[in-house]
Parts: structure tokens; sequence; C-alpha cells
């Protein structure tokens, strides 16, 4: 039997009303150290001979929009400050115990805040672009907060700034296979990035290939985690911070070149092209348009809601993504605001950022009922998330029944 088609949309792309899909606990670690735009100008005058290349991405670094980008050190860290640019097993070495540590933190906010057991976790979602180790770095955080050994884990890679919502969505399909067969899910999903240590591999590939590559004044460090729960089997009501509401994966043609990260002996390499802001802040209108189409509950009066009737959790790829997408879609700073306040403070920690944007959208005060959450990965690769948020907490303050 072919499915019916409803306003364009076939029957299989519907959400249905209630996924009983919450997010019960978000944390966002940062490292204790920020760096100023002079961080990257002092390591390139210290190893790098003058060059036009290296000038035009200093010029660049001053003008991002960033005032300050969390990183695991100083700018005299001894890892960046060898002879030479630090190998992969060194920056493994690294991650393991700075990844590690911030991935617990963050781990630990989460799990304070739902209120809940390690012992209820059933599933553990990370992510990570900066680590490639086997096992992966969830297999040690796990092991730091005692899980339980028969945790289901599953490690994403290849995703880029995109992982962390990528890893909220795989987080809830297996939510909703565990709802199929009526057992509970308590789903921790876990983001980390250590990008501070790439700053000389990229400053190599500047100096050898006199090439502009503007990755290296964005990216920063940070872990970030929550708690995703299918409800099932909880002896007692708990506050959530967002339900999710469904959400959508697309890749965008031709574009698996514009964005990325490049294997190398010193790391990974930034790849990201000029095309890039341009083909994502018009990606985000026709996406945005699918979504609120499969969400039949979202209509009213039989209208469908627009983009300014959402706040929106966009991951901060750079200010021109920002701000593209906020002429594309003709919303106002205040929309993004979260977004804005992490970029310019912690700067873009890929896949970790996205989370650490929907924790500070909820901590900012009053806020629209529904949220947009969106990001862009390797690919290119669209993630688009639509959340609400209880009514009880929209105003940023909790009633009288919340715990």
């Amino acid at each position: 039997m072919s499915p019916s088609t409803i306003n364009g949309n076939t029957a299989h792309d519907l959400f249905e009303s209630n996924l009983n899909l919450s997010i019960l606990g978000l944390g966002a670690e940062y490292p204790p150290f920020q760096l100023g735009s002079e961080a990257l100008e002092t390591l390139a005058n210290r190893f790098y001979p003058p060059s036009t290349a290296l000038s035009k991405v200093l010029s660049i670094n001053r003008f991002t929009g960033i005032d300050t980008r969390a990183a695991i050190g100083t700018v005299d860290h001894p890892l960046v400050n060898q002879p030479n640019a630090p190998n992969i097993t060194e920056l493994n070495a690294c991650f393991r115990t700075e990844g590690v540590r911030l991935s617990v933190n963050a781990c630990k906010k989460a799990i304070a805040e739902w209120g809940g057991s390690v012992d209820e976790i059933t599933h553990v979602v990370s992510t990570t672009c900066t680590n490639s180790a086997n096992p992966g770095f969830d297999h040690y955080v796990a092991t730091e907060l005692g899980l339980r050994s028969g945790v289901e884990k599953l490690l994403l890679h290849g995703i880029g700034c995109s992982g962390g919502l990528a890893a909220i969505r795989a987080a809830s399909n297996l939510a909703l296979g565990s709802s199929f067969r009526k057992k509970p899910a308590r789903i921790l999903v876990l983001a980390c990035e250590i990008s501070s240590l790439l700053v000389r591999s990229e400053l190599d590939s500047i100096d050898k290939e006199q090439k502009t590559r503007v990755g290296v004044c964005l990216f920063s460090d940070c872990a970030s985690a929550a708690i995703l729960s299918n409800g099932v089997g909880e002896d007692e009501v708990r506050s959530s911070i967002y339900e999710l509401l469904g959400w959508k994966h697309e890749i965008l043609e031709d574009t698996d070149k514009d964005l990325g990260f490049d294997v190398d002996p010193l790391g990974w390499k930034v790849v990201l092209t000029p095309r890039v802001p341009g083909m994502a802040s018009a990606a985000v209108s026709p996406a945005f348009q699918g979504m609120i189409k499969s969400l039949p509950e979202l209509r009213k009066d039989g209208k469908l809601p627009t983009a300014t009737d959402f706040d929106w959790a966009l991951h901060p790829g750079g200010s021109t993504i920002i701000t593209g997408v906020e002429q594309a879609m003709n919303l106002t700073q205040d929309h993004l605001r979260a977004s804005y306040e992490i970029y310019v403070n912690c700067g873009n920690s890929s896949s970790a950022t996205i989370m650490a944007v929907m924790d500070k959208l909820r901590n900012m005060g009053e806020g629209r009922e529904h949220v947009v959450a969106c990001a862009f990965g390797p690919g290119i690769a669209l993630e688009m998330m639509i959340l609400r948020r209880p009514k009880n907490i929209i105003d940023g303050l909790p009633t009288e029944d919340v715990d």
C-alpha cells in the first residue's frame, strides 16, 4: 500500500504528536583558559616567518567576532611550543587526559541535574572529531563515571560540527526503539572536542602551502552532555528541560569537499571553503519548512508557525553563518542570543557547541516555547531538531511544583 501524502509530506515523514522524549539534564564544561586573538599571533610570530598568507589569516583572526576562545592551556602550553607541531600520538595522549576530564565533568553536571543514578543509564551516545583512538574516549568516560559494564555504547565519528545534534538524534531513535519494547531508556549523550592543540598543525599548513585557512581562527575546546529519557518506568515525574518533537538530517549535494577534517600525521586539518556560509544559510529555510510540516501539532488555526515564532539554538560555526541564517530566516539577534553569546565568549567547539548553546539558552530568562536547534557538519550535513520548552520554565524560573 502506498503511503498517503499530507501537505507535500508522505505519512512516514510525519512525527507523532507525543514521542515522550525529554532532555532531563544538560551540562557544558569549558576548560579554564580563555585566549584572545593575540594568542594566535603570538604563536605565529614565535615559530613562523612573515608571509602574505599568514598576514591575511592573522588579519581575519582579529575580526572574527570572537572575544575569547576556551582552551585547555595558555599560549605557553608545552605541546604547542615544541620545535615541531605535536604528532597524533601526543595529541591522543593529551585527549585521554584533558578530553576525558572535561567529558566526565560535563556528564556529572547533566546527571546531577537529572537526579537519577548512574545505574539507571541504559545507553551512551558520544561523538568527537578530534580523537580517533580505539577504544574510544567514551570507554574511559564510562569507566570513570562508574557506569554498568552492560551499558550500550555508540561512538559517532566523521560528523564534525553537526555531531552534537546527530548524537541526540541517534539517542532519540534508540529511545524510541526502547519505547516500542516497553523498556526504559536513560541515555547519556556526550560530545567533546580538543581543538586548541591543532593550532601548530594549521600554522604549518599556512606557512608551507601559502593558503588562507580560517579554521585556526575559530575553534576552541569544550565537552557537553545531556540525559535523554523516554519516560518509560520513571518512578517520579521529573521536570524536563526540552521535549523533543522531531528532527531532520540531510546532505547538501556536491559539498563533500567544502567542509570537513582531513587526516594528517599531525592531527586533523580543517577544511572550510568560502562557499560554506552561503550554502548553509540557503539550506536552512527549506529544511525548516519541511520540518514544521512534519509536526502537525504545530499547526494552529490552520496555520503553520514562522521562523520568528521560535527561539534558535544555531551552532555558531562562524559569524557569517550566524548572520547568514539570521538574514535568510528574517530573525533578530534576540532569536539567536544564545548562539551569539557562546560564539563571542567561547568560540566554535565543533560538536560540543550545540548542547552548550542549548544549555545557555534555557538560562537566559524569558523565551519562546519552541526552539529550532540547527547545525552543519561535513558532507555538508544539515541537522535540525524542533524542541519544546515546558510552559513552567519558559520564563526561565521554575514554578513551585518543580523540584
